[in-house]
């Protein structure tokens, strides 16, 4: 076994003088991250789904002119077809101002604070969690891949 992967790498070790209360705090600060990436998924999702049912609705339209039910076909594109989800937006407004409003800034404002507080370390509280429970010497419990 590479006894090299029995050891984290550099960029998963606390730089020198940084606290257990701050590795605990930027691992919250991680998570919340996190979190608004998933969040940011779901609105993607949203967005998503959203058009592919604006778009199915032309099949519907035709159906229903196909079928003779000219005054349901217009009510369905006069009403539904290309409306805005909320007032003056359509999903991709909602996107783009969720990702200038929050994601964005939240994204920067954690990355400043990482390189403020742990050189810009990343997932220190997990690698020391990791570090934590692996089993020492164990091929499935290695540090970090092989190199």
């Amino acid at each position: 076994m590479n006894t090299h992967a029995q050891h984290p790498d550099p960029e998963h070790r606390r730089p020198d003088g940084v606290s257990d209360t701050t590795v605990e705090a930027l691992g919250a600060l991680s998570k919340a991250l996190e979190t608004v990436e998933r969040a940011r998924g779901a609105l993607y999702t949203f967005h998503q789904l959203t058009g592919t049912a604006d778009l199915a609705l032309d099949d519907a339209v035709r159906l229903l002119r196909e079928a003779g039910h000219e005054e349901q076909a217009d009510r369905v594109e006069r009403e539904i077809l290309g409306r805005n989800v909320i007032p003056g937006h359509w999903t991709f407004q909602i996107v783009e101002a969720y990702n200038a409003t929050y994601y964005r800034p939240f994204q920067q404002t954690e990355q400043d604070i990482r390189q403020e507080l742990a050189e810009g370390r990343d997932h220190l509280y997990e690698a020391e969690m990791k570090e934590a429970r692996r089993t020492r010497h164990h091929p499935d419990h290695t540090a970090r891949p092989a190199t």
